[in-house]
């Protein structure tokens, strides 16, 4: 009989420390999830700011921009000074933008992340056009010094109904 109590036991402490376990991993996860919510954050921040210096800080200095819509990779540092010109018209009041970002699926570590989802980007001009894209995307991740983008992949447009099919 004690046998099967101490059995009984180590069985309970097996499943607690199991369970302790995985409230630890929900905990680390909670907490890089929110690490990550702020790199979007910030993402957004600067692209309303037309902050091109931050924005840029978000990339990874050996980053690589690959779209399937024109069928190209490159490094990301070729993409930021492309879009320079855009953040600076944002940042003097002659345009509007904006970003934001839903995701599908989010996978990492305390390092890493791959974030898969689709991205909104509009710009507003001064004559009251407005134009939206609907994108969508992965990236790519790693935490050094913070959260930056290793690896932007945007895959294909998407449309404004399955953007709202995303969740916030």
């Amino acid at each position: 009989m004690k046998t099967a109590s101490v059995y009984r036991m180590g069985w309970m402490g097996m499943c607690l420390l199991c369970l302790m376990g995985w409230t630890v991993r929900a905990m680390d996860e909670t907490s890089r999830l929110a690490e990550l919510d702020q790199f979007w954050t910030l993402v957004q921040s600067t692209v309303r700011d037309g902050d091109y210096e931050r924005y840029a800080g978000t990339c990874h200095s050996s980053g690589v921009l690959v779209s399937g819509i024109k069928g190209a990779s490159y490094p990301l540092s070729q993409a930021l000074a492309r879009w320079k010109p855009g953040f600076l018209e944002t940042q003097s009041g002659k345009i509007k933008a904006g970003v934001e970002f839903r995701f599908s699926q989010r996978f990492g570590d305390e390092t890493t992340a791959h974030e898969t989802g689709i991205f909104h980007y509009w710009t507003l001009k001064a004559d009251g056009v407005r134009k939206d894209d609907y994108i969508h995307f992965e990236s790519l991740l790693l935490k050094e010094k913070g959260w930056r983008t290793l690896m932007e992949y945007q895959k294909s447009s998407a449309t404004e109904d399955e953007w709202k099919k995303l969740k916030h």
